[in-house]
């Protein structure tokens, strides 16, 4: 699937749902009756699968097998297991990839070995960017007096191209959902000896990337969104193309060569493996190693194929109401969300939820609709665009409960 014709109807959103190569997949999911959802990009549903295997992993795996579990049941192996599993998603080698930690822990691990790598360096973040991404190049660029440096969101390639140093870069804004030119940024780091870390966290599991064939050599990313990996799921890690001496500012034993002789010397284990550090939490990953089975016989182009249109398709409705889109309109350069603007944005978001419709909103005035292709239809974003118009045009959103602001949004 290269180009899905944009529907015009609930009819033609029907026909599109039928010949849809993705429409088996929507069976592995454990989806609630009655939910549109539309914010996996924040939060992946469960599968039946993962859901299985946690209640194996706990039931048999642990309470049966207990310690004897690490070598019998592979827990030992897991992390690699799984990192094997994320890199056919990423275009990555399986030894590449390592399921570890969070991501604002692997950002750290990544700028803060790549330091290393770049003379004289500076560190630097995107304005605008995810504010972990910030945070993290903020923290260590005071844990190390390296000088950090603000890159304006435009012209921010040009300002990049003009430096030198590590830059912690998201691969799809948060907010807008653009899909950075990761070819264009790696050819400027090359060009001036600079370093790029990037965040797949949006990206991974919707965009068709292939982080060797750009040259991309170092990244991080959650497995909680679009991967349905559930709460909290553990990251990854890639490393690709650099020095044997590339060594993690995180020395745990999980990373270290010989870990069952217990050395008081530490020896990383080369490529991603070595940026392991502590016992990996084999709940989460058994149940991240079953969700990524959702993905067994699915082109990463269908995914992006059909996300674009499925935003082309949220787009086209706003623009019928009047809504302003924050997303890029060339589906090209955007991911698997669609952002639109509204001054009462919460308040509506909160209507639509309670019409069993599951967008979310991000500060100020952004909601966000997720189109994640393995499970969300065409009808339902249809079905989804015909509740927004009814709330909008019948003021439904303007209720004391919807403006009440709850913890998470």
């Amino acid at each position: 699937m290269t180009q899905i014709a944009l529907p015009q109807s609930r009819k033609d959103c029907e026909a599109l749902d039928a010949a849809d190569p993705l429409r088996a997949a929507r069976e592995r999911f454990a989806l609630p009756a009655g939910v549109i959802y539309l914010d996996g990009h924040s939060l992946g549903p469960a599968t039946h699968a993962a859901l299985q295997r946690v209640d194996t992993a706990a039931r048999r795996e642990w309470v049966d097998g207990l310690i004897r579990s690490w070598n019998t049941a592979g827990w030992i192996d897991l992390p690699q297991r799984v990192g094997a599993k994320l890199a056919r998603l990423i275009g990555a080698k399986p030894e590449e990839v390592l399921a570890t930690d969070s991501v604002t822990v692997n950002l750290f691990k990544l700028a803060g070995a790549a330091l290393k790598l770049v003379e004289r360096p500076v560190l630097m973040f995107e304005q605008g960017d995810f504010p972990t991404d910030q945070y993290v190049v903020q923290g260590l660029a005071e844990l190390t007096g390296t000088p950090p440096m603000q890159i304006a969101q435009d012209g921010g390639l040009h300002t990049f191209a003009g430096s030198r140093g590590v830059l912690v870069k998201s691969v799809v804004d948060y907010r807008t959902s653009e899909v950075a030119d990761i070819a264009a940024w790696e050819a400027a780091a090359k060009t001036t000896g600079s370093v790029i870390v990037w965040d797949l966290s949006h990206a991974a599991g919707v965009v068709d990337i292939d982080l060797n064939t750009l040259g991309v050599r170092l990244a991080a990313g959650c497995t909680y969104k679009y991967l349905n990996g559930g709460p909290g799921a553990p990251a990854f890690v890639y490393v690709s193309g650099v020095p044997d001496s590339f060594a993690s500012p995180i020395w745990g034993w999980f990373a270290a060569e010989n870990q069952f002789g217990f050395s008081a010397q530490f020896d990383q284990k080369p490529s991603a493996a070595g940026f392991a550090a502590g016992t990996p939490p084999v709940l989460s990953l058994a149940t991240l190693d079953a969700a990524l089975d959702a993905f067994e016989g699915v082109a990463l182009a269908d995914v992006q194929a059909k996300a674009r249109t499925l935003g082309d398709l949220i787009i086209a409705r706003a623009d019928a109401m009047g809504l302003e889109t924050l997303s890029p309109r060339n589906a090209l350069r955007r991911g698997g969300h669609v952002s639109l603007r509204h001054e009462h944005g919460y308040a509506i978001v909160q209507a639509l939820i309670a019409r069993g419709i599951i967008p979310d909103f991000r500060a100020p005035d952004a909601m966000r609709f997720g189109v994640a292709p393995l499970y969300v239809r065409f009808v339902d974003v249809w079905d989804a665009m015909d509740a927004l118009a009814d709330i909008l045009e019948t003021g439904a959103w303007d209720r004391s409960e919807f403006h009440a602001r709850a913890a998470v949004t």
